[in-house]
C-alpha cells in the first residue's frame, strides 16, 4: 500500500477537513449523551485501531478510513448501510449537502430582493445534484468483456509499451462536469497495488495532463486472464482536484464495481494486455458510461492464456497483500453488479 494514502481522498479538502471536524463533535456527543450506544458499537466492531488517528464509534468514522486496516462493523450491525441505497455518491455526501444547501441559502436570500437573482444560484444547485448522481448499471456479462471505467467522452485509444503491463492499449476519457463520476472495474480481478502522484491542474483536455497532473493507480490482476493485469488511473483536472479510492491491495472487485470518483470533471485512463484476440468496439469521440458500455473484447471461448508475458509478472513490486473478503469497512455504496 502506498504510504501517501492515508486517507481515501489524498488531497484533502476543505469538505474534507469540515466533515472530519463534525466527526469529532458528534463523537463527543455520543460518548456524553449516548454511552449505551457507544458501547454496544464498541462490542459489535471487529479488527483493530490500526492506524486509525482516533478512536472511532460507528462505521461513520470509518469513511475516510476505508482503504486502511482497522475496524470495521459487520453488515447487519450498520446502521447507516441505507446511505448506499441513495441515488447518489456516498463519498459525495457531504459535499452535496454542504454546497447545495448553501446555493438554496443563497438563493432564497437573493429572492428576497429580487427573484430573477435566485435563478443563478438554483441553476448551481441543479448542476451539483447532478454531478453527484450515481445511477444503477446494467453490468454487460460475457467472457473477456472489458467495460468503461468512467462516464464521459473517449479521447484516447493508443498502442502503447506499459512499464506494468508491456505491449498494450490505453482508452483515454475525458469527464465534463455533466458527467457521473463515479469510477468502476473494467474487468474482474484483485487489487495488487495503489499507487498515489501528486502534481499538477492542468486541463484534462490537455495531452499533458496525464503525466503532469495529480493521479492515483489502481492495478489489478484480472480473474479472466491468469497472470496478466490493468491498470485504471483516476487524474485530476483544473477543476477536479479531488480523487477518492477506497480500495487497497487484497481487495477483490467484479466487472463494473464501484472502487472511485473524481470529483468536479477529470479524465481517466485504462491500459490493458495487448493480443490478437483483441478486439476494440468503441472509436475516438464516442460517448461512454462506466461499467456499461463495451470499449473492446477478449475473444477467446475459454480461459484466456497465451498472451504476451513481457509485462510484469513480480508481485512484490507491486506490495501484493492476501485477496481479502468485501466488508463494508472497504466497500464503498454500490449496487450488485449483474455480471454473470
Amino acid at each position: 500500500m502506498d504510504p501517501q494514502l492515508t486517507t481515501i481522498q489524498p488531497g484533502g479538502g476543505i469538505v474534507m477537513s469540515i466533515e472530519l471536524g463534525w466527526g469529532f463533535v458528534r463523537r463527543w456527543y455520543l460518548r456524553k449523551f449516548r454511552p449505551g450506544y457507544v458501547e454496544r458499537m464498541g462490542i459489535l466492531r471487529q479488527g483493530s485501531r490500526g492506524s486509525l488517528p482516533f478512536e472511532p464509534v460507528d462505521q461513520r468514522d470509518i469513511k475516510f478510513y476505508r482503504n486502511q486496516e482497522t475496524y470495521w462493523w459487520p453488515e447487519a450491525d450498520d446502521d447507516y448501510r441505507w446511505r448506499d441505497s441513495l441515488p447518489f455518491a456516498r463519498a459525495g455526501l457531504a459535499e452535496l449537502i454542504l454546497i447545495s444547501g448553501l446555493c438554496l441559502f443563497i438563493a432564497a436570500a437573493l429572492g428576497l430582493v429580487w427573484w430573477p437573482l435566485c435563478l443563478p444560484p438554483l441553476v448551481v444547485f441543479g448542476l451539483v445534484v447532478w454531478f453527484f448522481r450515481n445511477p444503477p448499471r446494467e453490468i454487460p456479462t460475457g467472457h473477456g468483456v472489458v467495460v468503461s471505467p468512467a462516464d464521459g467522452k473517449l479521447v484516447e485509444i493508443v498502442e502503447i509499451e506499459d512499464p506494468d503491463i508491456g505491449p498494450a492499449i490505453r482508452f483515454g476519457i475525458f469527464l465534463s462536469i455533466f458527467n457521473v463520476h463515479i469510477n468502476r472495474s473494467s474487468m474482474s480481478g484483485s487489487v495488487v497495488a495503489v499507487r498515489y502522484r501528486p502534481g499538477k491542474f492542468l486541463n484534462a483536455l490537455r495531452p499533458e495532463s496525464a503525466r503532469e497532473n495529480e493521479n492515483l493507480d489502481v492495478i489489478l490482476s484480472s480473474s479472466e486472464m491468469p497472470g496478466q493485469y490493468f491498470r485504471v488511473r483516476q487524474i485530476t483536472g483544473q477543476f477536479a482536484r479531488r480523487i477518492v479510492c477506497w480500495v487497497r491491495p487484497g481487495d477483490v472487485l467484479t466487472r463494473g464495481e464501484q472502487f472511485g470518483m473524481i470529483k468536479l470533471g477529470s479524465r481517466t485512463e485504462l491500459v490493458i494486455p495487448r493480443h490478437d484476440a483483441l478486439k476494440i468496439e468503441i472509436a475516438i469521440g464516442d460517448t461512454v458510461s462506466a461499467g456499461l458500455t463495451r470499449l473492446a473484447h477478449y475473444r477467446f471461448d475459454g480461459p484466456i492464456s497465451g498472451l504476451d508475458q513481457n509485462g510484469m509478472t513480480d508481485l512484490q513490486s507491486f506490495n501484493a497483500a492476501p485477496v481479502r473478503p468485501a466488508t463494508t469497512s472497504n466497500r464503498a455504496s454500490r449496487e450488485e453488479p449483474t455480471d454473470g
